[in-house]
C-alpha cells in the first residue's frame, strides 16, 4: 500500500513517514477454546510492517504510470529493520515495534496468546509511519449509498465528511463552497458547484445547476437541482439513481477523501444507455497515474463489484478480475475459497502468483441463454428428444433474439414464435 506522506496522531500531532511504499503481513491461527460453548478465537502468530525504498518501488509497482506520479507519491531511503517485526514462535514469540530511525525497538509483547496486532494500538506520532499506516487502512471503506440518508437535510452543525450510506451529502458541498473563499449568493461555489452539476448533466440531459440552500431559520442545508425550466428541484424529490450519482460526483470534488473505497453494483437505479457515464465517474475518483499527486489528484483506489455485462464491458481489461470459486487443502482438510483470477496478456497477468480466466468463464455473463417452452434452460439432449413434440427456438442467445426480432416485419414475427 501507498500511504500519505504526512497526518495527525490522536493527539493532533503532525506524523510524517518515513517510507510511504509499505506492506503489512499478517498470519493468523484459530484457538479452540476448551470452554463449552465457546466459539474459540483468532489468535495474530505473525505481524509485520516493511518497506519498500524509492529504487525498488519500480519493480513493485507492475501497473502502467508516469514518473512524475511515482516520484511524488513514493518517497523514503530507510535501511534499516522492518517497522513491526515479529521474533521467535510460540511461546517465545515477540512482536516489536521499532522506531523510524532504525533502531531495535522495545518489545511490546511476549506473551503466549496475542490477540491484538501492534497496528492497531499504534496512536502517537513517536512512531509515525506506522501511524499513517493504520490511517490508511482506517481509511479503506465500503460506500453503501442509500436514498433515504441522500435525501435528509443537514443541520448546521452536522459532520461534513460523507457517511459510507452517503448522509450528509448537502453539508459536505457547503464545506467544498467554502474552502476555497468562492461562495455565491445561493450558498453554493460556482465553481465546485459547476463541476458537480456538468457531471449530473451527464446523467439528466436538462440539468443547469446544482446548489445549496441555506435556510437560516430552521438552521438546515438542502441540495437543489435546477433544470432547463429553472425550477429548483430538492435532493427529496430526485431518483434513487441521480442521487447515487449526485454523491459520487461530489466525492470526486472532496480532496479530503482518500484510501480505497469500494461499491457493490454502481449500476442500480441508472439507465442502461447511461451506465458509461457512471463508469466515467468512477474511473476519475481514483487517481490517474499518468500525473503527480496532489490535491486535485489525491491517492483514491475504487473497487466495484457487479454482474452486470454493460459494466464489464466498459472496463479497462487489465482492471477486471473475476471471482471464481475454488478449492484449498491444508493439513488434510479441504476448504471452500475464492480465486480472483484476471484477463490474459495484461499486467496482471504477468505476475508469477497471477490466475488467468478462460473466455468459457465470461460467457455466461456476456452472452445469456434464453430459456425452453416450459421455462427452464434445456440440455442438448433434452432438446433432441423433445424436438418432434414440439418446435425448438433456432435461436437461445438473447443477441441473437434481438436479431431475428429487428430483422423480420411485424406481420411475419407470428411463424418465428
Amino acid at each position: 500500500m501507498i500511504v500519505p506522506s504526512e497526518g495527525e496522531d490522536d493527539l493532533g500531532q503532525k506524523a510524517k513517514a518515513t517510507n510511504t511504499f509499505l506492506r503489512y503481513a499478517l498470519k493468523l491461527a484459530y484457538r479452540k477454546d476448551e470452554n463449552l460453548g465457546s466459539q474459540g478465537s483468532l489468535e495474530v502468530l505473525k505481524e509485520e510492517l516493511d518497506y519498500f525504498t524509492v529504487t525498488k518501488a519500480p519493480g513493485n509497482l507492475p501497473f502502467p504510470h508516469s514518473l512524475s506520479w511515482r516520484e511524488s507519491a513514493i518517497s523514503g531511503k530507510r535501511k534499516g529493520k522492518q517497522f513491526i517485526s515479529t521474533e521467535g514462535e510460540g511461546d517465545a514469540r515477540i512482536v516489536r515495534l521499532h522506531q523510524d530511525g532504525g533502531s531495535r525497538g522495545r518489545p511490546l509483547w511476549q506473551v503466549k496468546r496475542l490477540n491484538r496486532t501492534v497496528l492497531s494500538t499504534t496512536n502517537t506520532s513517536e512512531s509515525p509511519t506506522a501511524l499513517l499506516a493504520r490511517r490508511e487502512m482506517q481509511s479503506w471503506r465500503l460506500v453503501q449509498l442509500e436514498p433515504s440518508a441522500l435525501r435528509k437535510p443537514d443541520e448546521f452543525s452536522n459532520p461534513t465528511k460523507m457517511g459510507s450510506n452517503g448522509s450528509h451529502l448537502a453539508a459536505i458541498l457547503y464545506r467544498l463552497a467554502h474552502q476555497n473563499g468562492d461562495v455565491a449568493k445561493n450558498g453554493g461555489n460556482s465553481n465546485v458547484c459547476a463541476r458537480v452539476a456538468n457531471r449530473l448533466a451527464e446523467l439528466i440531459d436538462d440539468v443547469r445547476t446544482v446548489s445549496i440552500d441555506r435556510d437560516e431559520k430552521r438552521e438546515l442545508l438542502t441540495v437543489n437541482v435546477t433544470g432547463a425550466d429553472k425550477t429548483a428541484h430538492a435532493a427529496r424529490s430526485l431518483s434513487d439513481g441521480t442521487l447515487r450519482f449526485l454523491a459520487l460526483a461530489v466525492l470526486e470534488q472532496d480532496p479530503e477523501v482518500q484510501g480505497v473505497l469500494c461499491l457493490e453494483e454502481p449500476e442500480n437505479g441508472i439507465h442502461p444507455a447511461r451506465i458509461p457515464a457512471m463508469i466515467r465517474l468512477l474511473q476519475d475518483i481514483a487517481t490517474d497515474t499518468s500525473e503527480p499527486v496532489g490535491p486535485d489528484n489525491p491517492l483514491r483506489q475504487v473497487i466495484v463489484n457487479t454482474h452486470s455485462p454493460s459494466v464489464f464491458l466498459q472496463v479497462p481489461p487489465d482492471s477486471v478480475l473475476m471471482a471464481l470459486p475454488a478449492e484449498i487443502i491444508h493439513s488434510g482438510t479441504r476448504f471452500g475459497a475464492v480465486r480472483f483470477c484476471c484477463i490474459p496478456d495484461t499486467w496482471r497477468s504477468k505476475s508469477p502468483e497471477s490466475h488467468t480466466c478462460t473466455k468459457g468463464d465470461f460467457l455466461p455473463y456476456l452472452s445469456p441463454v434464453l430459456p425452453d417452452d416450459s421455462g427452464s434452460i434445456s440440455s442438448t439432449s433434452t432438446r433432441q428428444e423433445t424436438s418432434e413434440r414440439r418446435p425448438q427456438r433456432k435461436r437461445e442467445r438473447v443477441v441473437d433474439l434481438l436479431q431475428s426480432w429487428f430483422q423480420y416485419p411485424p406481420e411475419s414475427s407470428n411463424q418465428h414464435d
